[in-house]
């Protein structure tokens, strides 16, 4: 990597890290470019060289830290259960530590089927990691390779993203990294008991 790449890896690094901060004090809806530029030392023009809109930083950190969440998951070690549980419970614990703010502008942006990129939008995503945990799983041994990878996949984002609603809607007054946690513990054990190969 050249200085000058260096250089541009470290702006976007600092614009997406300075919109994380306002967006999670102000909410999305709150915050301006310009506000995000100024508080970054860049002008508009160095936020438009990285992004469109201002909903394309919640994007990248959404899919930045999941994707991290995902490889972390993928190395724990132990089966599918463990890393399933490791996966549900951060990307929980993630969004929690992002606030109610955060969570709220990511329902009314992030979450709407016309911002996405290339075509692929947040849930396809998250419920592509956990069908390819599942798919870890199947080649591994651990689930049978008639298990309905893709739909178990999409159940259990239905759990996360129900879990994130209902604690958006409480306005947080509990917390969702918790509500997780008592899931993965009473039900996704039950939840798979079809699909394991003892």
């Amino acid at each position: 990597m050249t200085n000058r790449q260096a250089a541009a890896a470290e702006t976007r690094k600092r614009l997406v890290a300075t919109a994380k901060d306002l967006i999670c004090t102000k909410g999305l809806v709150n915050v301006s470019v310009e506000e995000i530029t100024q508080a970054c030392g860049v002008s508009k023009g160095t936020f438009y060289t990285y992004f469109k809109r201002k909903e394309d930083v919640v994007l990248e950190l959404s899919q930045g830290m999941f994707g991290e969440i995902l490889s972390d998951a993928m190395a724990v070690p132990g089966g599918i259960l463990p890393r399933l549980r490791f996966y549900m419970i951060h990307f929980s614990d993630y969004i929690e530590k992002g606030s109610v703010k955060m969570a709220q502008d990511w329902i009314g942006n992030v979450a709407h089927p016309e911002l996405c990129q290339e075509g692929v939008n947040k849930l396809h995503l998250d419920s592509s990691a956990l069908e390819s945990l599942l798919s870890m799983g199947i080649s591994d041994g651990e689930i049978r390779p008639t298990a309905p990878a893709k739909e178990l996949a999409y159940c259990l984002t239905e759990v996360l993203y129900g879990q994130l609603l209902c604690w958006v809607l409480s306005n947080g007054s509990y917390s969702l990294r918790q509500r997780t946690e008592d899931y993965c513990k009473s039900e996704l054990n039950a939840f798979l008991t079809p699909y394991l190969i003892s």
